[in-house]
């Protein structure tokens, strides 16, 4: 297995950084989340003076085992068909990606789908789909590595690639999923992580009705009794392989990977929000790199962003997945990084400093 050595943010110049966000011609504090969205970039990156360059979305696609169970309205079709929808253009992924300039990579990690004919997609298939985790595990300990070390790989790819318009490579970098059925694993981590009640954890998903909603919720429970009746004392691993889906790892291991290169990682909605939560259980440094685009309407993912402390960006009701949510987070961080060294300081502005 890779071993990820996240530093944790050095602190050091904390205070120039909020110095200088406190000298720009403004009432001090009085762009609020800005400012405190500066300074995490600023420490991130380690100067008065951060920058954005080649913003990459990574998107990976994977089905899961436990589809088969009716937990989730929508077929398994729906992954394929909707990663060809993405290599036309056509899903609200690219729109957003086209609109805030970002590089999108598509990723075939596991779809239960032949995938090849299309050149777009990156083929990066561990399998066609992971196993039923119902009886059995979701994925193996060889699998798991390897999706690990896959989305580590695809980071190195944005960060070192400097073929792009400002020739500069990757410091920011935002992760989406296309999976049918990947909130149920995600429902299970939130429990499990957060030692939570499984059923406060689990929603309509893609739209399940109520008798739709209750099968999930025994599925999932039956799951969980499977898996602890084996594990008395599991480890993050073991819960993150017995449940995920390869896309959902391949992420976990873009978000170790990106932070361990000191770029800034945007977190999405409540799927990739589960991923960060199982990153966190692998690294807790990990935290400290993660900006929180937006909290999604799928039930629970406001506690689940409680359990990491984090306070979103936006609330928009999305619940799309793909990573939408956090690219369209994106002018704002943006603004925060433009505030720090486009706006003018009292001294130059020639302004009293009335605090």
């Amino acid at each position: 297995m890779k071993d990820f050595k996240i530093e944790r943010l050095s602190l050091t110049m904390r205070d120039d950084i909020r110095s200088k966000i406190d000298n720009l011609n403004k009432p001090k504090g009085s762009l609020g989340r800005l400012e405190t969205l500066a300074e995490q970039i600023c420490l991130i990156q380690q100067t008065l003076s951060p920058e954005l360059h080649h913003p990459c979305h990574i998107l990976f696609g994977g089905d899961h085992g436990i589809e088969r169970e009716g937990v989730s309205v929508s077929p398994r079709d729906v992954t394929w068909q909707q990663m060809i929808n993405f290599t036309r253009g056509g899903g609200g992924v690219n729109m957003f990606c086209r609109q805030h300039g970002f590089d999108l990579r598509i990723v075939d990690m596991g779809v239960d789908y032949d995938l090849s004919a299309y050149d777009k997609i990156r083929n990066c298939k561990i399998a066609n789909g992971t196993c039923n985790f119902l009886y059995e595990s979701a994925m193996s300990v060889d699998e798991y590595e390897r999706a690990l070390t896959t989305g580590s790989m695809l980071v190195d790819e944005c960060a070192d690639d400097r073929d792009n318009a400002d020739g500069q490579g990757c410091n920011i970098v935002c992760m989406g999923e296309m999976g049918i059925a990947n909130t149920s694993p995600s429902s299970i981590w939130m429990s499990l992580f957060g030692g939570l009640p499984l059923d406060d954890c689990i929603g309509v998903g893609a739209g399940l009705n109520d008798e739709g909603l209750l099968r999930k919720r025994d599925v999932l429970r039956r799951s969980v009794e499977r898996f602890r009746k084996s594990n008395a004392n599991p480890t993050a691993k073991d819960i993150i392989r017995e449940f995920g889906g390869f896309e959902m790892v391949g992420a976990i291991g873009a978000m170790l990977r990106a932070a361990e290169r000191g770029m800034t990682v945007m977190v999405d909605g409540f799927i990739m929000s589960a991923c960060a939560l199982a990153a966190i259980q692998l690294c807790p440094a990990v935290r400290e790199y993660m900006v929180f685009g937006h909290c999604g309407d799928e039930s629970g993912h406001r506690t689940m962003l409680s359990l990491m402390h984090a306070e979103p960006l936006l609330h928009l009701g999305l619940r799309l997945g793909e990573g939408t949510g956090a690219l369209c987070s994106y002018p704002i961080i943006e603004s925060a990084v433009r505030m720090v060294n486009e706006m003018n300081n009292f001294d130059n502005a020639k302004i009293t400093k009335y605090f």
